[in-house]
């Protein structure tokens, strides 16, 4: 048996009242837990990494953000009650939900947002939606680029494509929608009026590609409406679908592969499988934690066994890891830009290529901890005085082809132009055209009183802004906020 050794110490939730308690992060059997203890409900514990050696890996690409000039509140009670965002936010918002509605057309057995049960209606005016996305094109010293409408089920509102178009005249570069899929799946024409309205992304919620998985986690076999939706959107133009697995243990974790396989098959569609492993919020029993808990290693591992090794654990990378990048363009555009500062535990991805029925990830082709590791270099010459933006720019294109290895790329695709692209451009376009050749695989682990580490909350980057004004990070509304909020400001239905 391993002696526990404390990695850290942080402020949690007691699951139970929901206050303020201390926490330890401790080094168990290779394993990371968070342990904390109520003064009147007693101990908890709860699995934060399963891989203690990944854990250690990426808490090494931590970066720190400034978060945003003009805050929305003070901090008067502390973290995270004072949402938000207050002065002592670290990350700035790079991805906004705006929930639309809380109603639903299904009644799913998991659902985080616990729609359609409350017995009341909560559903912003368009008034109401386009001062909350004034709010987010007004942070300094970024403006937020990208929305998601969400809820409930956004399709139910009528004047949806509407709110689609106020966000694009507002100058979001990136407007999504979370959707089940069955009002796409019932109609091209409606696909084609989201598209034309300005919609850029869809949010698939796809949990596998078996009956018994949707069974277990929509309470039917959804599959159909899944595969026609995106049939419907490939019809319709709409051509960047993200697959939205909420991945839970002994339900669908056995699906991977499999989602990967379709995901290439279906590449001129869907461009993007962003795992959610379930959080203990909305409606899931807390009994059910310890049964249907899955960290962000235990999915590393699952694909790795799932593609038989071809995906490894090693493939993936935080997501701060790229903010060098996002200094890197704004030292060569001279422009501020976005920097996923967000905390280097809440999620990872990676990118996908095929060559014939090989699945090759672009760690191993391209150098990248090399490349970030001299573009930190630089930044750090730059900061020093000793060089200045624009040689350290033309230095690192000059330097690029060094990072990629041509002989072990897949054949037909040039990264070194396709990267060149992105870090020359930095726009929309380049990232498109990066896209158009891979897959990116991701997950996304969202807490729940039980894990919580307000650490984390401080870093987020994925943030609900409310009509009142006030802009929340992802977790902690949905832990503490959502029902007190939804109550304020709906009415009976």
């Amino acid at each position: 048996m391993e002696a526990k050794c404390v990695i850290k110490t942080t402020k949690s939730l007691c699951p139970i009242c929901l206050n303020i308690v201390e926490a330890e992060v401790l080094l168990e059997n290779g394993r990371v837990m968070i342990e904390k203890q109520c003064p009147e409900h007693g101990m908890f514990r709860d699995t934060y990494w399963s891989d203690s050696e990944l854990f250690m890996k990426f808490e090494k690409f931590a970066h720190d953000g400034n978060g945003v000039e003009n805050p929305h509140t003070n901090s008067l009670k502390g973290c995270p009650f004072d949402c938000g965002l207050c002065p002592n936010h670290k990350t700035t918002t790079i991805l906004a939900n705006i929930d639309v509605t809380n109603r639903c057309n299904m009644k799913c057995p998991i659902c985080f947002a616990n729609a359609s049960v409350s017995g009341r209606l909560y559903e912003p005016s368009l008034g109401e939606i386009e001062k909350m996305l004034r709010i987010l094109r007004e942070e300094r010293p970024v403006p937020c680029p990208a929305v998601q409408f969400s809820g409930g089920e956004p399709t139910v509102r009528e004047d949806l494509p509407q709110i689609f178009r106020i966000a694009s005249s507002l100058g979001f570069s990136q407007i999504q929608v979370a959707t089940n899929g069955i009002k796409m799946a019932n109609s091209v024409d409606y696909c084609m009026e989201l598209k034309k309205s300005g919609l850029k992304t869809i949010y698939l919620q796809f949990d596998g590609l078996t009956p018994d998985s949707y069974i277990k986690t929509r309470g039917f076999n959804a599959l159909p409406i899944k595969l026609r939706a995106i049939e419907n959107l490939r019809k319709s133009g709409l051509k960047s679908v993200v697959l939205v697995p909420t991945l839970a243990k002994g339900v669908n974790d056995d699906q991977m592969g499999v989602m990967i396989d379709f995901a290439f098959e279906n590449s001129d569609v869907v461009k993007c499988i962003n795992v959610q492993p379930i959080s203990f919020a909305g409606r899931v029993e807390a009994e059910e934690l310890h049964n249907m808990r899955i960290t962000i290693p235990d999915f590393f591992k699952l694909v790795e066994e799932q593609t038989d090794g071809q995906i490894t654990r090693h493939d993936f990378y935080p997501v701060p890891f790229v903010v060098p990048v996002s200094r890197f363009i704004e030292a060569w555009k001279n422009e501020e830009y976005v920097e996923f500062t967000v905390h280097p535990h809440c999620g990872a991805g990676t990118y996908l290529f095929k060559e014939g029925d090989r699945i090759i990830p672009i760690t191993q082709f391209f150098d990248v901890e090399g490349m970030f590791e001299y573009i930190e270099e630089q930044i750090e010459e730059v900061r020093k005085g000793r060089i200045g933006k624009a040689k350290s720019a033309v230095g690192l294109l000059a330097k690029l082809h060094t990072f990629v290895d041509n002989s072990k790329a897949p054949e037909g695709v040039n990264p070194y132009k396709l990267l060149y692209n992105v870090l020359t451009r930095g726009d929309l376009e380049s990232t498109a055209e990066f896209h158009r050749n891979t897959v990116f695989l991701g997950v996304m682990h969202f807490q729940d009183a039980y894990n919580f580490d307000i650490e984390r909350v401080c870093r987020c980057g994925i943030h609900y802004v409310l009509p009142d004004g006030k802009v929340v990070p992802f977790c902690t509304y949905n832990t503490l906020y959502r029902e007190e909020f939804e109550k304020r400001y709906s009415r009976p239905l």
